[in-house]
């Protein structure tokens, strides 16, 4: 069976599945590993708040996506917006977790704050409500650029 056999939808919910399982995979080996030898900043949360808090954001980034991508389709500049915003929240990982370099990382997320910050403004103009779903994650990740640099500064 080819890719282009697969419907639309399917290819997404497929690519979205790969993007969670590669952060996943990346960050397996290193928290227990690395991140767990590291030096913290006094705000870094327990490693238990983590997972309930991405979850929650990937699942309001979900719908505020649908909602948008119901609006315009799939290959309106918002939805490519929202796939550049992913792809930079999965190299942070990458950066972080994978090379093991807070530094990098933490040059990254600026990139990955305003990616978020473009991503809420174009879905404002589409969706008031999807660009709300938004906010929690451009603050979450607007923390976690804090703890990069701390980390960073840390080591």
């Amino acid at each position: 069976m080819s890719i282009s056999a697969i419907p639309s939808r399917g290819r997404d919910v497929l690519g979205f599945l790969g993007f969670l399982a590669a952060g996943r995979a990346i960050n397996a080996e290193a928290i227990p590993g690395w991140y767990a030898t590291l030096e913290r900043p006094p705000i870094t949360p327990p490693n238990w708040v983590f997972g309930p808090v991405w979850t929650a954001l990937y699942l309001m980034m979900t719908v505020a996506a649908w909602q948008v991508w119901r609006r315009v389709g799939l290959h309106h500049p918002a939805i490519r917006l929202y796939w550049v915003q992913l792809a930079l929240n999965l190299g942070w990982t990458a950066l972080f977790f994978g090379l093991q370099s807070p530094l990098l990382a933490s040059l990254e997320i600026v990139l990955l704050v305003l990616a978020i910050g473009l991503t809420i403004r174009q879905f404002h103009a589409i969706h008031t409500a999807a660009a709300w779903l938004m906010v929690p994650y451009l603050a979450w990740t607007s923390f976690a650029l804090v703890l990069s640099w701390w980390f960073w500064v840390l080591q």
